[in-house]
């Protein structure tokens, strides 16, 4: 049976365990995690700073970089591009720190290749394996050996670094196999430099999230991706909404220290805040919004101040924003 954070508390206080720092009130609402994430976060919290005049610090750490801090007790809310791991919750618990875990909205992680490339428009999930799996180091550096017909061209990669949830979630869906991917490759956990580097390399080729392809679309052409129906598809809200862009569509998370977000005034309002606007900002910066009833349940969700998560036995693509709601648990 799940326990929910009111339910612990009392539990708690019984005990006299509790200690009053938990409910210390904070002065700034401190944010770290996903440079993907981070687009929606930092419109909201800019937002939320003319109206209120809370002040709100959005960090870009990556995801697993965002969770250490998070689990330390240095911010009150994570961002997240993928679904916390056993090890960052064990981490979270043996710190005292509850968490809520919120979805906000749907990304296509995009393949991008340089303005100049006229021969990558479609490639295949085994494709991109070929180049950024670990047997690939030191032995696939040329775009001619990922496809006969392709340009005797210097392949350069570009792709986030160990810390990202963008880069976890490409070696789950691409690779297969968490964590696993060559070395020898630009890395780097701010996706302007992985703009920057492909927009400037013709043999160039990186991935990351939706929003940094749109804003640099001047500069940068969107791979195809062959999905599980045979279909060359390309990134966008519509194949998104449809279910047509697979494997690279992936939910986007916030975490919320649950004793914060349940007692600390202002990170309560920033948090309804956020939940309330979450499908407006993130449009704006390129990301794709679920559904008002999706939003609606999940602002049901935080109100119950359930905690845990919906990935408690691993990784798992596809999950509908009901069904990680649902299976959230401590």
């Amino acid at each position: 049976m799940v326990l929910t954070l009111k339910k612990a508390v009392i539990a708690t206080l019984a005990t006299s365990a509790i200690t009053t720092s938990a409910f210390a009130a904070v002065d700034i609402v401190k944010i770290d995690g996903s440079s993907t994430v981070y687009p929606i976060t930092e419109a909201v919290a800019e937002e939320f700073q003319k109206e209120t005049g809370i002040k709100v610090t959005v960090g870009v750490s990556g995801t697993g970089g965002g969770f250490k801090k998070f689990c330390r007790g240095e911010t009150v809310i994570s961002d997240a591009s993928r679904p916390i791991k056993a090890k960052e919750s064990k981490m979270c618990a043996d710190a005292g720190i509850s968490f809520i875990e919120i979805p906000v909205a749907f990304d296509a992680l995009t393949v991008v290749v340089n303005k100049d490339n006229d021969w990558a428009k479609e490639m295949s999930p085994e494709e991109l394996k070929k180049m950024w799996g670990p047997e690939a180091q030191g032995k696939i550096m040329n775009w001619s050996q990922v496809r006969e017909g392709f340009p005797s061209l210097p392949l350069k990669l570009y792709g986030p670094g160990a810390d990202s949830g963008t880069f976890d979630y490409f070696t789950e869906a691409i690779v297969k196999k968490e964590k696993s991917m060559r070395g020898d490759f630009t890395a780097s956990e701010d996706d302007n430099i992985l703009v920057q580097g492909v927009a400037g390399d013709k043999g160039g080729i990186g991935y990351f999230g939706l929003a940094y392809y749109a804003e640099n679309k001047d500069k940068l052409g969107a791979v195809n991706i062959k999905n599980k129906e045979g279909k060359f598809v390309p990134p966008s809200v519509d194949t998104v909404m449809d279910g047509t862009y697979n494997p690279l569509s992936r939910p986007l998370f916030i975490y919320l220290n649950a004793s914060k977000a349940a007692f600390d005034p202002k990170v309560k309002k920033f948090v309804e805040f956020y939940l309330a606007n979450a499908g407006k900002y993130s449009k704006e910066v390129g990301y794709i919004p679920f559904s008002k009833e999706e939003y609606d349940a999940i602002i049901a969700h935080y109100k119950t101040l359930k905690t845990g998560t919906a990935f408690k036995d691993g990784p798992a693509i596809g999950l509908s924003v009901k069904e990680i709601l649902d299976k959230a648990t401590d």
